[in-house]
């Protein structure tokens, strides 16, 4: 359980900092800008791994006896590319609306990206679907929710380092997975 919840928050992270982004786009946002925000992120990030989950089941009895390496290579690589993200900012995200529902699912679709790759991870490692799928969209509505009020306090100061703490716990988990079925117990 600890591991689906450190998963969660790391994939929350960036959607959070999106969020963080929003509240600083939006003058005053209110409680209704922030629920939107949160429930297109949560959502999106509670539904792509439970396609990515799919699409592992059916690949599963090909890839057996590599699961865990592929686990360990996606969440590495998406730990590194938020990482890499987050010290190279993207001036054009800035620019975007979130209060336009387009927007918002096409903000909402590319941070869920990496929900579907640990969805995949998830049915390599044969575990359930339907309880981290939850825990990582109520995970990501929650802090999606409190990031357009941080970002509308705060500005710019935490958006990019909650990228880079987002990456290093994916990281960490992918490292976790292969100690987990290499080292003997």
């Amino acid at each position: 359980m600890i591991t689906i919840l450190l998963i969660a928050v790391g994939l929350a992270m960036d959607a959070f900092a999106v969020s963080i982004s929003s509240g600083i786009t939006i003058r005053d946002p209110k409680v209704s800008n922030a629920l939107t925000i949160a429930l297109f992120f949560g959502a999106f990030q509670a539904f792509m791994p439970v396609i990515g989950w799919f699409g592992g089941f059916a690949a599963r009895e090909f890839i057996t006896g590599i699961d865990h390496w592929i686990a360990f290579g996606l969440l590495c690589m998406i730990g590194c590319k938020m990482i890499a993200d987050a010290m190279s900012p993207n001036v054009e995200d800035k620019k975007l609306d979130p209060t336009n529902l387009s927007v918002l699912a096409l903000l909402a679709f590319a941070t869920s990206i990496d929900a579907l790759a640990v969805g995949l991870s998830l049915s390599f490692l044969q575990m359930a679907i339907l309880l981290p799928a939850l825990i990582i969209g109520l995970v990501t509505f929650g802090l999606s929710f409190l990031g357009v009020f941080v970002g509308n306090l705060s500005g710019n100061l935490v958006e990019h380092k909650v990228k880079i703490i987002g990456g290093l716990i994916l990281i960490g988990i992918g490292i976790k997975i292969v100690l987990d079925h290499t080292l003997p117990v």
